[in-house]
């Protein structure tokens, strides 16, 4: 499978002349996007019962209520690109579901037309696990045991407080770490959008670096199958 053919497209670019101090008070600024997200998300959740049921039943997500759900994802990119997933901007994330094409952070899932009535009964709990486990480790936050460390940051908050100590000082974001803060953010919405029924390809184990999707890969091969004994041979 290649970059591109992936059914779930996420493209940001980062815009030049970030204000150095802007990002220590960006979680103050987003106030009202957080609110405006608890809600979303409630609905999203809600909405996704009823789309299991629809698939279940008839093979088949109801469209408008695909675009809400990708609205929803898109909507919590946005805010992420700006706040501190990304900090790839400091232009203010609109309020609105729909895809803004002047605005440097998109989202997008193309429309199936059919889905298995059978993989949705495990796909977003059980197929997933191998993702979910990847995508802790990138955003953190509560998925360790140990009380003391439970509220531990991924590395994607490890590498945009480094990106941001370096544009306080430098007044310019490395790009070597928007790539790779891309390319985590690229993983974590795949699993999202798969997990919440938008697609039945299964996410690749790749970490398409960079703003746009096809400027790299780092490619996490999987393991080796253990090879038969030599006196087995044939």
């Amino acid at each position: 499978m290649s970059v591109v053919d992936y059914p779930v497209h996420v493209d940001a670019t980062v815009d030049g002349g970030l204000s150095r101090w802007l990002w220590l008070v960006k979680w103050l600024l987003l106030v009202p996007h957080f609110v405006m997200l608890a809600f979303l998300w409630l609905a999203f959740v809600a909405v996704s019962v009823v789309v299991f049921f629809a698939i279940l039943f008839a093979g088949r997500y109801p469209r408008d209520l695909f675009e809400f759900n990708v609205g929803v994802l898109r909507w919590t990119w946005r805010v992420s690109f700006y706040a501190y997933g990304a900090l790839g901007t400091d232009r203010y994330p609109p309020f609105t579901l729909s895809d803004v094409p002047s605005y440097p952070a998109h989202f997008d899932v193309d429309y199936p037309d059919h889905l298995s009535r059978g993989l949705v009964l495990v796909k977003w709990w059980l197929l997933a696990i191998p993702h979910y486990l990847v995508v802790a480790l990138f955003i953190g936050g509560g998925w360790v045991s140990d009380e003391r460390t439970a509220g531990a940051p991924g590395l994607i908050g490890l590498l945009v407080l480094v990106a941001a100590i370096v544009l306080l000082f430098t007044d310019r974001y490395p790009p070597q770490i928007f790539d790779f803060v891309l390319g985590m953010n690229r993983w974590a919405l795949r699993v999202a959008a798969y997990a919440g029924l938008m697609t039945d390809r299964y996410p690749p184990f790749r970490l398409d670096l960079g703003g746009h999707e096809a400027a790299g890969t780092v490619r996490i091969a999987p393991p080796e199958p253990p090879r038969a004994p030599a006196g087995d041979a044939v």
